[in-house]
């Protein structure tokens, strides 16, 4: 396969990782982390939301078929012992694992997967995975209602299930994510399912305690003898940076995400410098223009707004350098050979940015309402600041704020003029550039609604190839065709960083998502003053 390792900027978080390898995991205690991209969990029904928010404390409670291995930088099997690929690479045989029991004592077989599958091609729910499942041949007729059942899966016997994909590309990039866990078929359905999820994960569930928790304890029939180590996970909403400083200082919480000052102020402090781990994720920073609202129709205006933004000054004023600048969609962490590292970002041109509105018909500019959470590292902080640069070629912006969780929902039901947000656009460089293909609907991702004959093209023909390096010469042509139609202003990949404290040991160094743990290998030392 062409897809290589993700590079990972690993700071200081290579010692933290080397150091817990060193000693032997210690068994009991509680894990105490921090989900920090809002002030409530979106649902305990995981298929229906595809917030990072909610996948923290999915990684403990679920599983899916693939996770993702950040030593390697690869998904791998999880619920299946054996994979083979036949059907010129596009038939997947799994064998599944006969040792994974759900959390009320079932074990998983095939008709599970079958029925999770089903169920996130429901067309009438719109649910986030049905991006994933729909590589899937036959799941789009059941998407659209004209099939009950996704005609590509198999079962074969209990433990067995064929996989035929529409596309030659590997399944483990679809199928690592929460949104397509695998949930039991004869308890899914029931209405009480989503106060009391039941998983295949390390940890069993607890309580949900809206706005402030979410409590698992350890499962003692996880298939991965020994593990987890942890007796309790206990993941805390904590949307605001400063109540985090706090928590994290007072040792009431294991994990702290860092913002820009932060950033800075822990590097400065010689008491927590060495508690900081980092990685350059696959997540694009930009800001998305509904074509629905006539001026964003035309690429003229598109191109104009990214040339108006001082986008470098905004990264090292305001990001603090907690980020990488974007050139097109796919982040300098997608598989190497895909990152052109020849094409320059769109430079900071406020006269060809009048320029371009003055040919779109606009001379003296437009007003537009801009959607934005309170997020300070692609959120209200960062619109203030392009407002005055919007205003010098004559646009006029309308702040609307919303909660993260709202805005989520906001993007997927196409309810804006303009939004920003952070969008994963890795690992798999195929499936982050089909947020742009025709069919892929909005509720999906392709929020900004683009349409392009040529880009659509790029995107099929890269997906029957057999030519590895045709695929990345299609798939940067793709990317590059991005860049020049500029549905989204380009602003930064990011640099996550985490602050750990040094009883927490095993903490993996992410480039999916630096908060998504594989919590069965994180274990903490008698030094924890979480007993």
């Amino acid at each position: 396969m062409m897809f290589k390792k993700i590079a990972i900027v690993a700071g200081l978080g290579l010692a933290l990782a080397a150091t817990a390898e060193a000693q032997t995991p210690r068994k009991g205690g509680t894990i105490r982390m921090t989900a920090p991209y809002g002030s409530s969990f979106s649902s305990m029904d995981i298929h229906t939301t595809q917030r990072a928010q909610d996948e923290i404390f999915a990684k403990g409670l679920h599983r899916s078929l693939y996770f993702w291995d950040s030593a390697e930088g690869k998904p791998v099997p999880e619920l299946a012992k054996e994979v083979t690929v036949s059907g010129g690479g596009l038939v997947y045989t799994f064998k599944l694992r006969d040792d994974a029991y759900f959390h009320h004592g079932r074990k998983m077989t095939a008709d599970d997967v079958i029925w999770s599958f089903n169920r996130v091609m429901d067309g009438s729910k719109a649910y986030p995975g049905a991006r994933f499942v729909r590589v899937i041949e036959g799941a789009a007729e059941v998407e659209k209602g004209q099939a009950k059942e996704i005609s590509g899966l198999k079962k074969i016997d209990d433990f067995t299930l064929e996989m035929k994909l529409t596309e030659k590309v590997d399944p483990g990039f679809y199928f690592f994510t929460a949104i397509t866990s695998i949930y039991p078929a004869d308890e899914g359905a029931k209405e009480g399912f989503i106060q009391k999820p039941i998983g295949l994960g390390p940890f069993k569930f607890v309580e949900h305690v809206p706005g402030s928790r979410v409590v698992l304890e350890r499962w003692d029939r996880f298939y991965k003898p020994g593990k987890p180590y942890a007796d309790k996970l206990i993941v805390s909403t904590m949307g605001e940076a400063a109540a985090r400083d706090v928590a994290f200082r007072n040792k009431e919480i294991d994990t702290s995400v860092l913002g820009p000052a932060q950033y800075v102020a822990y590097q400065a402090d010689p008491n927590l410098k060495g508690t900081i781990v980092e990685v350059a994720e696959v997540f694009t920073r930009h800001m998305g223009m509904n074509p629905g609202f006539k001026p964003f129709a035309d690429k003229r205006v598109r191109q104009a707004i990214n040339h108006a933004i001082d986008t470098d000054l905004i990264i090292s004023k305001l990001v603090k350098g907690k980020a990488y600048r974007a050139t097109s969609w796919l982040p300098l962490t997608s598989t190497s050979p895909l990152y052109d590292k020849t094409m320059k970002p769109y430079a900071f041109d406020p006269a060809k940015a009048k320029q371009l509105l003055a040919d779109a018909g606009y001379p003296t500019g437009f007003e537009f309402e801009w959607t934005t959470s309170q997020n300070e590292s692609w959120g209200l902080p960062i619109v203030e600041a392009i407002i005055p640069m919007l205003d010098r070629v004559g646009i006029k912006v309308k702040v609307k704020q919303v909660e993260t969780a709202v805005l989520a929902e906001v993007l997927r039901k196409g309810d804006f003029q303009a939004y920003v947000y952070s969008m994963a656009t890795g690992p798999d460089p195929q499936a982050a550039l089909k947020c742009f293909y025709s069919s892929t609907p909005q509720s999906a991702c392709n929020y900004t609604t683009f349409k392009n004959a040529d880009f659509d093209k790029m995107i099929d023909e890269a997906g029957q190839t057999d030519d590895a390096a045709k695929r990345v010469q299609l798939l940067q042509k793709a990317n590059a065709l991005l860049y020049d139609e500029a549905p989204v202003w380009f602003f930064n990949y990011n640099k996550a960083v985490m602050a750990v404290q040094p009883w927490l040991k095993g903490i993996q160094l992410n480039a999916t998502e630096l908060t998504h743990q594989n919590v069965e290998d994180l274990w903490v030392d008698e030094t924890s003053p979480a007993k």
